[in-house]
This record gives structure tokens, C-alpha cells and sequence, in this order.
């Protein structure tokens, strides 16, 4: 398998694994959408960290599949290949994506569709696509305008430039560099604290946030209020008011 999911401690591991640079070929894309179903299904995944292995994240496409492909071929593959790396960003669940080596095109693209991004220093980033006389076709567009902010997306996108892991970390590409070893450990770390959290309230915040980007502000408040009402009527609400009156706050343990 090109792509594996492997649970430990309510963290959902989804791990690439396509030697040498893990190029996201169709077969590939196809699985991380049927990992991310499976890790939204499962009760004991409660966080998931997206991991392409100590040398390399995700180096992009694999060229020499689209190059055969004409345009008939790709009007009908396109959506599936956006319905996969959606898949991966709609996962109901704190996603981090712990970034090695090469994140680039459609690597880049899925760790776009991650929460949160922990970076090796070493690592670099980028949407090289303009470079093949192609756009981004996997969200690129979208998502990273939404989280740089359209200029900087464009400077990325129009010179199809690399990003190293201090740049990408000073315009909110990334959201934490460190050292390559540690890659792993941290993005574990920062999932296994969410993963003890309360499941609803964090799929609550992570739709309202979500949703609320895609929409005006008075629709945004109203998803918000929905899903903060709703909450009142689960057990996590009551165990975590209950400890937070008998004991104090952050002590409440969450089933």
C-alpha cells in the first residue's frame, strides 16, 4: 500500500509511503481518500497526523502519469483528485501534518488541508506547478490563499518558487519549525493533547471555523451558536463544567 493508517493512543497515524519522494499518483490519491473516510469513522482515532517519513513529506504529482493524460482524461479525474485531498481536510478531527523534506505541488497542497503544520528546519515548500504550465489542481488555489492571504498565494503560485521552512514559518505557511528529528514526536505530541480532549467540542470548532470562512459573518455566528447550543446536550459539556466547579480548570478528563 502507497498510503497506511496506523492507530496508537486515540492518534490516527496516515502515513505515505511510495519511495523515493512519495509522488501522490492516482492509486495513492485514492487511498488517502479512503484512510481519511476510515480515520473520521473510527471512535478510536481522535486526532490524526498526516506523515510522509524522515526524508521527504510529499515531492508532488507523479508527472509522468498526468504527461500521458489529455485533457478528456483529466476533465473526468480532476474532481476525484479534489474529492481526495478534501477528504483529508473534512476529517472531523484535529489533523496535523508533521512536514519533512520536500512539500511541494500536491504535497504542499496536502498539508494545506491539515489544522496544523509542524515543519522540519530543513524542509521547503511550494506550489511549483506554473513551472509545468498547469495551476494547482488539488486546493492549492484555494487554500492557500485562505491561510497566507491572496498576495503572498500569488507570489507563490505565479513563480512556482520554494519556500524554505523560515520563510514559510514568518508568513503562516507553517506553524512550527523544528529540527528534522523531531518532526514526528512533536506532531504526536501536539495530537495525542487534542486526542484527550473532548471529541464533539473540537469537531464543533474545527466545522464553525471551517464553515464560518466560506460564508458572511451572520451566517458564521449562527453555525456557531448552533453547534455551542448543541453542545449542552453532551456528556463532555457536564464532565468539564462539573471539574472545572469541584476541582478547577484543565483538569476535567474527557471519555
Amino acid at each position: 500500500m502507497t498510503v497506511n493508517l496506523e492507530v496508537a493512543d486515540g492518534v490516527g497515524t496516515i502515513r505515505l509511503d511510495r519511495p523515493p519522494m512519495n509522488a501522490l499518483d492516482i492509486a495513492t490519491q485514492d487511498r488517502l481518500r479512503e484512510l481519511a473516510g476510515e480515520a473520521t469513522r473510527r471512535d478510536d482515532v481522535r486526532a490524526v497526523v498526516i506523515w510522509g517519513g524522515e526524508k521527504v513529506f510529499a515531492a508532488g504529482a507523479d508527472i509522468k502519469e498526468m504527461q500521458a493524460m489529455d485533457h478528456a482524461a483529466m476533465v473526468a479525474r480532476s474532481k476525484d483528485l479534489q474529492d481526495a485531498f478534501t477528504a483529508v481536510a473534512r476529517i472531523p478531527k484535529p489533523v496535523v501534518a508533521a512536514v519533512t523534506g520536500y512539500a511541494l505541488g500536491g504535497g504542499c497542497e496536502l498539508a494545506l488541508c491539515a489544522d496544523f503544520r509542524i515543519a522540519a528546519d530543513s524542509a521547503k515548500l511550494g506550489q511549483p506547478e506554473i513551472l509545468l504550465g498547469l495551476i494547482p489542481g488539488a486546493g492549492g488555489t484555494q487554500r492557500l490563499a485562505r491561510l497566507v492571504g491572496p498576495s503572498k498565494a500569488k507570489d507563490l503560485i505565479f513563480t512556482g518558487r520554494h519556500v524554505k521552512a523560515d520563510e514559510a514559518l514568518a508568513i503562516g505557511l507553517v506553524d512550527r519549525v523544528v529540527p528534522a528529528a523531531e518532526v514526528y514526536e512533536q506532531a504526536h505530541a501536539w495530537a495525542a493533547r487534542l486526542a484527550a480532549g473532548p471529541a464533539l467540542a473540537l469537531r464543533a470548532a474545527k466545522e464553525s471555523v471551517d464553515a464560518g470562512l466560506e460564508t458572511d459573518i451572520d451566517t458564521g455566528l449562527a453555525i456557531e451558536r448552533n453547534w455551542f447550543a448543541g453542545l449542552f446536550a453532551t456528556e463532555d459539556r457536564e464532565t468539564g463544567m462539573r471539574s472545572f466547579v469541584e476541582e478547577g480548570p484543565g483538569k476535567a478528563k474527557f471519555r
